[in-house]
């Protein structure tokens, strides 16, 4: 099975001069946690990831205005991607290594889709899956 498989595909993306207030909107309208940014309205070229935890981290908790800060003051740029094609299991590698609940898809720098803890969870209930959504879930130290 490959990534391209499981990966929701076309997922709702943002600018980097979009607010934390419209990211985390998106977040509330879209059920998700998760919001890859990309480089202008059109263009599907990634430059970064804003997670619901990063704006409760570096947003949040540092008493900041939603409806001034822009995605660039807390999106995560060094991004954690696999390729549509690769087997679903380096997913699942990147998301151990990382310790990250999401991973993007992307093509070339584009974004085609991502792939989310609950999507490999659902993909079955054997041991390796349960292992897997384990490890990626262990608290930091």
């Amino acid at each position: 099975m490959t990534c391209r498989d499981v990966m929701t595909k076309d997922p709702t993306t943002a600018l980097p001069t979009d607010t934390i207030q419209t990211i985390a909107q998106v977040m509330a309208r879209e059920d998700v946690g998760v919001v890859p940014i990309v480089e202008k309205r059109g263009s599907m070229r990634l430059v970064g990831v804003v997670t619901d935890r990063d704006i409760v981290l570096r947003h949040v908790a540092e008493g900041q205005d939603a409806t001034l800060e822009t995605a660039t003051s807390v999106m995560t740029k060094t991004l954690v991607t696999v390729a549509p094609g690769d087997d679903v299991q380096r997913a699942l590698d990147a998301m151990m290594e990382h310790q990250v609940r999401r991973v993007l898809v992307a093509e070339n720098g584009d974004l085609v889709g991502v792939i989310a803890q609950a999507d490999v969870a659902r993909l079955g209930a054997d041991a390796r899956t349960g292992e897997v959504v384990e490890q990626i879930s262990k608290p930091e130290p």
